[in-house]
């Protein structure tokens, strides 16, 4: 049993200087032959200082980073936790844990609301990163009153772990939660980082029963979707000729895959920060950068290890496969992993700015496994999108202040999520304002509307290019004739050469752990750096803001980081004429076995027999109880129908159903949301027969009547005075609820 996890995200290493990262300026005159010169004296003299202090910063994130490497459990989360559940005591045993989050001083949970669920991505660095700042996941979330849980690893795998193993952990920990909270209103609410986010659609379709609403915040679903000009990731794999590559790295690896390799294609992305404006930053603010860099060199540079077939699993099966989106997945028990098969709602969350997972990779998923508007309805699946103009991958789910008002809104609307009727929904936010109508509804400072949306929108931003899919069908054959002839003609000798000290040594080596080394204690040189900084942070001498060599140093940078972009784009370009000119070749993809005349080469996703059958059944049901139900019933019936005629579901409307259901009724999320469901299909299948159907259900107590027509109207005046249809249909509502009435009349003037 490891000890519970402790709060520590930007603290230095115990052996740090108690001023380390301190500067001050001079306290007496410093004699200096270059304050001679001048305004070139006094820059020369700054650039010295600055570039020791550098140094001394790399020493530290240096002696951090083997400080958290000796640690049982690395992380970075920054709230306290404790340790709920083990994953390496279980019977198939995983390095993942489950921890519940404790709410910091002033924030109080209320032990009624669902659970939150953070999953955090194994995608090369450590955990922590959904609860690395207060604004992040993990903080929004408890400041709603919401229970909080983290599922974060250790840093090495578990001996022969696999990716269905980590899914069968995943879900113990999710019937753990709920046993935690037998009086919560609803199942947990998921989230799925990036990486992680593939995972928990996995578990979901295997085990729907265990999710409420599950938000995968850029998390790549469909690998081989994009556009052409850019995301230049997705050509990578094809390029290198598949995941052969894969399994030679872990193979000198000694049956481990270095996590440090996934931060280096993020790093690739972008030169010009990773060689140089990174590093800048931090010497030209080497004053005030120190922190907030080793804060975040905290989590960057905490790679963690992938056992060799847990990699070559999701490079075949996702990244170069795409197999998940079209339920080509099969696990070792014969379950198809279909993503149909997820009855709780879904949220992605992507970003145009995200150039790790676009948005045709975060939504490519729905083009590829539905073909109709009505197929994801008559499947029961809710599916909501919100695409973020400019942040980038990091800030979906780091936190902070671009992000915050999704991570908010979703938090504070988790129920409302959770009722929305089947169907595919984009979520607007718009700024909270005095004049708002329904102000005090909106619980945050943002108000939240889901709009309904087609296939048709999505498909305008994925773009689906059947040309493209024939290129990446062909480099994915490509990669299984190379991965055979790797493991049939080289890997034998490979493995027969590399041991677990050669594997060491090519782990110090790696570009990703090298720097570390150079730059800590272990070095001799550093001890006298870390001397001569702490002399300069007494007597520093910043240069002035006026000094003509410090515009020159800023116009060199930003000449630098041009070049770099420059290089960058030739590259991608490059990169990309050299992928579609390989693959678009009509000999290599009939080598491959690809048919000229086939229409896409990849495999969708059918309706079973069995599905229709089952689809047609329930569509039976539904209308053999079109007239079933009572008050209630016919009151959310007729919301819906007036809803219906709407802009989308507004959160307004639902907090003010919440004030009336406090008010009136018993009734819990789960009944409400089966009746919703219910009446919106009712309304689908037969408009007409449902709306007749309304007095039928109504009882003889007017009183009762008018305080449900009452509670109708203001639900629909929360958004503000209904006009155009929304008003015609209030109207002909008003009219069915009084039609009982007008019976009674009627029958007592006969009498």
């Amino acid at each position: 049993m490891t000890k519970p996890l402790s709060k520590s995200t930007s603290d230095l290493p115990a052996n740090s200087p108690p001023n380390a990262l301190k500067t001050s300026p001079a306290t007496g005159s410093l004699s200096n032959p270059l304050q001679a010169w001048g305004p070139l004296g006094e820059y020369m003299t700054d650039a010295l200082q600055r570039t020791v202090l550098f140094w001394d910063v790399l020493r530290l994130r240096s002696d951090q980073y083997y400080a958290q490497k000796a640690k049982a459990v690395p992380h970075v989360l920054s709230f306290d936790a404790e340790l709920v559940l083990d994953g390496r005591t279980f019977e198939r045993p995983v390095n993942y844990l489950l921890v519940r989050v404790k709410p910091p001083a002033g924030v109080t949970i209320n032990p009624q609301q669902r659970p939150f669920v953070v999953v955090d991505p194994r995608a090369g660095h450590g955990p922590g990163i959904g609860g690395f700042k207060a604004d992040s996941e993990l903080g929004v979330a408890m400041r709603a009153g919401h229970p909080c849980y983290f599922v974060g690893f250790t840093p090495d795998p578990m001996p022969g772990q696999t990716i269905e193993d980590i899914m069968r952990a995943e879900a113990v920990f999710l019937e753990k939660v709920i046993a935690l909270h037998p009086d919560a209103e609803g199942k947990p609410c998921v989230i799925g980082n990036c990486q992680a986010g593939w995972a928990v659609m996995m578990l979901a379709a295997t085990r729907p029963e265990l999710f409420g609403p599950i938000i995968i915040p850029g998390s790549p679903l469909s690998y081989w979707a994009g556009v052409e000009g850019q995301n230049p990731m997705r050509y990578t794999g094809g390029l290198a000729g598949g995941s052969w590559i894969t399994a030679l790295t872990s193979d000198l690896g000694n049956g481990k895959f270095n996590g440090g390799y996934l931060v280096e294609n993020f790093e690739n992305q972008n030169p010009a920060n990773t060689l140089w404006a990174k590093n800048y930053d931090l010497w030209s603010k080497v004053d005030s950068e120190g922190p907030r860099f080793l804060e975040f060199e905290k989590w960057w540079g905490g790679h963690v290890n992938l056992n060799a077939e847990e990699m070559q699993w999701i490079v075949d099966q996702l990244f170069v496969g795409n197999r998940l989106a079209t339920a080509e997945i099969v696990t070792s028990d014969g379950v198809r992993i279909d993503l149909r098969n997820i009855r709780s709602p879904i949220l992605c969350f992507c970003s145009k700015g995200d150039n790790i997972t676009p948005p045709q990779q975060a939504l490519g998923w729905i083009v590829d496994l539905y073909a109709k508007d009505d197929d994801i309805r008559a499947g029961g699946q809710t599916i909501v999108y919100a695409i973020h103009d400019s942040i980038g991958h990091l800030g979906i789910f780091v936190g902070g202040g671009i992000a915050r008002k999704e991570h908010q809104e979703f938090a504070t609307n988790i129920d409302l999520i959770d009722v929305l009727p089947p169907g595919l929904y984009e979520a607007v936010m718009t700024p909270k304002t005095a004049g708002m109508a329904g102000a005090e509804l909106v619980t945050g400072d943002w108000n939240v509307r889901f709009e309904p949306r087609t296939l048709d929108d999505v498909r305008a931003i994925v773009q689906p290019d059947p040309e493209n899919e024939r290129r990446f069908a062909a480099a994915q054959r490509v990669s299984e004739i190379n991965l055979g002839l790797y493991r049939t003609l080289f890997q034998p000798f490979v493995q027969a050469t590399i041991n677990e000290q050669t594997s060491e040594w090519l782990h110090k080596l790696n570009t990703s752990e090298l720097p570390f080394v150079l730059f800590s204690e272990r070095n001799p040189l550093m001890q006298q750096v870390a001397q001569l900084a702490e002399q300069i942070r007494q007597q520093r001498q910043p240069v002035s803001v006026d000094n003509p060599l410090l515009q020159w140093q800023g116009m060199i940078s930003d000449g630098i980081i041009t070049a770099l972009d420059s290089y960058r784009d030739l590259r991608d370009s490059s990169m990309e004429k050299i992928f579609l000119s390989i693959y678009s070749s009509p000999l290599l993809q009939a080598l491959v076995g690809l048919r000229a005349g086939d229409e896409t080469p990849r495999q969708r996703p059918g309706v079973e027999p069995e599905r229709i059958a089952f689809i047609q059944q329930r569509i039976a049901e539904l209308k053999a109880r079109i007239a079933e139900g009572g008050l209630r019933e016919a009151g959310i019936r007729s919301l819906v129908y007036i809803g219906m005629a709407g802009p989308g579901v507004d959160e307004r409307a639902f907090n003010e159903l919440r004030v009336i259901r406090a008010e009136h009724g018993s009734i819990t999320l789960d009944e409400f949301k089966q009746i919703l469901r219910e009446q919106f299909f009712s309304l689908l299948l037969d408009r007409d027969g449902a709306l007749a159907a309304i007095p039928k259900m109504l009882p003889d107590d007017r009183a009762a009547r008018m305080q449900m027509l009452d509670a109708i109207r203001r639900t629909v005046n929360a958004i503000g005075t209904p006009s155009g249809e929304r008003a015609e249909r209030l109207a002909q509502i008003e009219k069915l609820f009084g039609a009982v009435g007008q019976s009674e009349q009627d029958s007592r003037m006969a009498g």
